[in-house]
């Protein structure tokens, strides 16, 4: 059986915000190995932690102790350019609010990251054309977003996370401003994407659609990671949410 790859490693990792005179304890100490190429979600409620991990293993934000290794590179010890570097190259990122900046074509949004990574305007234009058709919006490159649905803004935003052939996504509540069957579309297209590309998802989440297409779920409770469950393991129904929610 051929070893799994772990593209991102955190190791005893705590995170202290002060506020006023007290001290938040956002992360008690969490490991937890992601491998290439699966889809994780981290799960939990409001307050339990995941979102601070989530920014955790996205360089969004450093531990106050604890490592968090990317490609067996500590990227607590980088420096504001190496930073930047990995980010802009190694990690896609989508978000709840898409991001994606208003004054711009779907085209021009796409193929921003390109032009940061010093790519030429015409591949860049050619592939950010390309992704924009992977995602269904290849006849609307010229739409700024206020002319875009919710759903396509965030078709937008999934195609910019691909625009530097990233080997993680990271993807913030991505179905949090859309609808069922929007959000459902969107859950689809990145399952889709990442069994296509080969790329790593890593999603904080409420959205127990999730569950659906995830091959693992990391629960997040009081800063730790409560428990794991794989994909055989992820025998949770819509009908059984009520139940699950209730633990």
């Amino acid at each position: 059986m051929e070893e799994k790859q772990i593209i991102v490693r955190v190791e005893g990792v705590k995170k202290t915000f002060k506020m006023g005179k007290q001290h938040v304890h956002a992360l008690r100490g969490v490991d937890l190995e992601i491998y290439a190429g699966e889809y994780l979600s981290i799960m939990g409620a409001s307050g339990s932690g995941k979102t601070t991990l989530f920014n955790m293993i996205g360089g969004l934000d450093k531990p106050t102790e604890g490592k968090v290794f990317i490609d067996e590179v500590d990227i607590s010890q980088l420096d504001a350019y190496e930073l930047a570097w990995l980010r802009n190259r190694k990690i896609g990122y989508i978000f709840q609010t898409f991001n994606i900046i208003p004054t711009l074509t779907a085209l021009e949004n796409v193929t921003l990251p390109m032009t940061f990574a010093g790519m030429h305007n015409e591949a860049a234009t050619e592939k950010g054309l390309q992704l924009l058709d992977l995602v269904g919006l290849g006849t609307r490159h010229q739409h700024k977003p206020l002319e875009l649905s919710g759903g396509q803004q965030q078709r937008v935003a999934i195609a910019r996370s691909f625009a530097n052939d990233p080997a993680i996504i990271l993807a913030d509540e991505p179905t949090g401003n859309l609808d069922q069957r929007t959000g459902e579309e969107a859950i689809e297209l990145l399952r889709s994407l990442c069994r296509e590309r080969g790329v790593t998802i890593i999603t904080a989440t409420h959205d127990y659609k999730m569950i659906n297409v995830s091959d693992r779920v990391v629960w997040v409770k009081d800063g730790r990671v409560d428990k794991e469950e794989h994909r055989d393991q992820l025998n949770i129904s819509l009908g059984t949410i009520g139940e699950k929610e209730r633990e």
